[in-house]
Order: structure tokens, then C-alpha cells, then sequence
């Protein structure tokens, strides 16, 4: 059986991937990706939780299964906007978004 301690290395190796990919790049489509990852990385704090504190209940995944909703549908949302942007401008680099203020 895997230690609750190598889910949580994998948690927070994944946590601070997305938040150093979010603050790197300049690409919206890359942010988002790494924001996915940030919360991937939630998820599976809930699962282990869940599994090494309280097997016999399911509160934990329910909350997993919940926020992988929520993120499915920040996602559509999110591509949405992003769709959009780049149909007005034809670029989605965050250094061109103040452009939209002026059109």
C-alpha cells in the first residue's frame, strides 16, 4: 500500500507546478492549464484524506467529484472567453489584453 505521504509529495508537486506555470507564462491557455493543475492537485488532497482518515465514508470523494465539476465547468467558461478574445484580437497573450479597453 502507498504511504498517505508520497499522494502528498505528488499533491504538492503539482500545486507548485501550476502556480509557477501560472505566474510564468503569458499565455491564457497555459494559465488556465496550470489553474487545472493547481485544482487537480486539491482533488487528490480530498481523495487521500478521505481514504487515510475516514475509509468507510465518502465525503471526501464527494467533494472530489464536486470539485471536478466545478472545475469542468470553469473550464468551459474559461475556454469561452478565451475563444472570444481571440476571435476580436487574434492573439491570446495576457500583454495584449489591455488592448480590449480601448476597441
Amino acid at each position: 500500500m502507498v504511504q498517505m505521504e508520497w499522494y502528498l509529495v505528488l499533491s504538492t508537486f503539482m500545486m507548485f507546478a501550476g502556480i509557477y506555470g501560472f505566474f510564468t507564462r503569458r499565455n491564457l491557455l497555459t494559465m488556465l492549464i496550470s489553474i487545472e493543475l493547481i485544482l487537480n492537485s486539491v482533488d487528490i488532497n480530498f481523495a487521500v484524506f478521505n481514504r487515510f482518515l475516514f475509509p468507510e465514508q465518502l465525503e471526501g470523494v464527494f467533494f472530489t467529484i464536486f470539485a471536478i465539476g466545478v472545475s469542468a465547468a470553469e473550464t468551459a467558461v474559461a475556454i469561452a472567453i478565451i475563444i472570444n478574445i481571440y476571435r476580436n484580437m487574434k492573439n491570446i497573450q495576457v500583454r495584449n489584453l489591455d488592448k480590449i479597453k480601448e476597441e
